[in-house]
């Protein structure tokens, strides 16, 4: 089976004050084994980290400008 990649930016909504997480939650809810969910956020989503491990993913962070960080989260098989 293909590996799946989903992005999502949610700089944008947190500017406009607009919670991300439901926006998230659904992004991933199809994701499988090795598929991969790539974020993009203003600020390191540290609590984030725990919701998505509980649900078997693991993460690699990157910040890539002053209130930029990307987030790649694997699912694990």
């Amino acid at each position: 089976m293909e590996q799946r990649i989903i992005e999502l930016d949610v700089r944008e909504d947190l500017k406009n004050k607009i919670e991300p997480f439901q926006k998230i939650m659904e992004a991933i809810k199809e994701l499988g084994a090795n598929d991969i969910f790539i974020l993009h956020a203003p600020f390191k989503p540290v609590p984030l980290f725990a919701v998505l491990k509980a649900k078997g993913f693991t993460h690699e962070e990157e910040e890539l400008d002053k209130k930029h960080w990307k987030v790649t989260f694997t699912k694990k098989a």
